[in-house]
Order: C-alpha cells, then sequence, then structure tokens
C-alpha cells in the first residue's frame, strides 16, 4: 500500500498535490503527480536535501521526479538541483543569469554561506547546479498526463526578478507564489528584489487563482487570496507604491 502524504510529514493540498515544509529556512517543497510523471516545485537548500525531498516525492508518487520548477533563485530554493539528474527543468526567463558565470555563482554560494549553509555543502550544490534549460517569459502549460495540466506563469518581477508561480487546476485550485508571498514572517526584500513590481506580481497572482484558491508561499502554511490581497497593501504601503 502507498504511503500517505502525512506519514511522509507532507501536507496534502488537493488530489495528487502537496507540500512540505523544509527545516532550516522553513521552505516550501511542492509536488504535483501526473500521469507516470511528477513536478517537483523547488529544490531544497542543498544536494543532501535535494535527494530527501526526491526520494519522498517519488515514494509518494509512486514514480520518478520528471519535472522541476523554480520559484525564483535563491540558494534555499534551488541548490537542490543536482539531485534531480534527468528531471526537465523550468524558470522564469533571465533565470540563466542568476546561475551562469563563475562570478554569478560565486554570489550565490556567498549568500548561502552567509545565511547558514556550511562552505563545503555550498560549494558541491553550486558545482552541480542545473542551469534550467526551459525558461518561461509569459504562461506556459504543462501536461502531466491524464488531464492533469499545470500552468507555469511569469507573474514577476518583486521579490526577483525571476519569479516564477505554479497554478495547478483542481477544486481546490493550488498557486505556489515562491516568496512573492510569505507568511511566517515578512516578505524579504533583498538587494535582487524590485520593489515597485511587486504588488503589481501579486495582483496578477490573485487573478491566477481568484477568490477560493489555495495560496502556497514559499515560507510558512497555506493562505488565502483576503491574506495575499493584504500582503499586496502592505507592501505597496511600505514601498510607496499604488
Amino acid at each position: 500500500m502507498r504511503v500517505t502524504w502525512e506519514e511522509l510529514g507532507w501536507e496534502r493540498l488537493a488530489a495528487g498535490v502537496g507540500r512540505c515544509r523544509l527545516p532550516g529556512w522553513d521552505c516550501t517543497a511542492g509536488l504535483v503527480v501526473g500521469a507516470g510523471t511528477a513536478l517537483l516545485i523547488d529544490a531544497g537548500s542543498s544536494l543532501r536535501e535535494g535527494a530527501r525531498l526526491r526520494a519522498r516525492a517519488e515514494e509518494l508518487a509512486g514514480h520518478r521526479v520528471t519535472h522541476l520548477a523554480f520559484t525564483h533563485p535563491h540558494f534555499d530554493h534551488v541548490l537542490g538541483a543536482g539531485a534531480f539528474a534527468g528531471a526537465e527543468v523550468f524558470g522564469a526567463v533571465g533565470i540563466d543569469t542568476v546561475f551562469e558565470g563563475r562570478r554569478a555563482r560565486e554570489e550565490l554560494r556567498a549568500d548561502a554561506v552567509r545565511n547558514g549553509l556550511t562552505a563545503p555543502l555550498a560549494d558541491e550544490a553550486v558545482d552541480a547546479l542545473v542551469v534550467p534549460p526551459h525558461r518561461v517569459s509569459g504562461e506556459w502549460t504543462l501536461d502531466l498526463g491524464d488531464g492533469r495540466q499545470v500552468l507555469l506563469a511569469n507573474v514577476g518581477p518583486g521579490h526577483t526578478a525571476h519569479d516564477l508561480a505554479i497554478l495547478v487546476p483542481g477544486a481546490p485550485e493550488v498557486v505556489f507564489c515562491g516568496d512573492l508571498v510569505e507568511e511566517s514572517g515578512e516578505p524579504q526584500a533583498g538587494p535582487d528584489a524590485v520593489p515597485s513590481h511587486w504588488p503589481a506580481a501579486l495582483d496578477r497572482l490573485l487573478d491566477l487563482g481568484g477568490e477560493d484558491a489555495l495560496y502556497v508561499p514559499g515560507h510558512g502554511a497555506v493562505v488565502d487570496a483576503r491574506f495575499v490581497r493584504a500582503q499586496r497593501d502592505a507592501l505597496a504601503e511600505r514601498f510607496g507604491v499604488s
């Protein structure tokens, strides 16, 4: 008998859709199970964490992870990518500029170490980092088989210049928001944030999911449209934009 989501410490959100909250930075990883396919959303903060994620996801799906999507290019969401050999990898257009080149990789590594990842773990993860060959500039419909389609939407910039949201249609609809939405703390605006566009990105999120969707933040508990709208208004006030 296949193990349940809860037995592996995951939260089931809809049929074939769930997420877990990873230790350390309380980062969300999501899973959408298709017919002989599985989409993982974000890869964790290190190769070790990525390998654990892949093992759990494949136990839940009953088959290998075939697709991987990055919500944005921060270390705690992408440095596990090297553990997903053979998966089709997706990110927002321009994400390659963060992953390619010596200087860009050094900055990603430095950010990881500055935030508490050990230098050896950061080194091996950056060395194995996968540059997404599939880059989404608008919307991309991903067919996972047996009638299951997932929409990848470039809704940014906002938290970064390369924010990707993932809409999983169903009852309820589920929107994976990345760090455009945070529940366990105030949204973090680092040097790569684009504050003047962040509220508009949340407007696009709300247009995607509507009033009844479940919104899965990059950090924290699942929220509703009312929470996203309130966070949108708080960000607009914080950054002085409409």
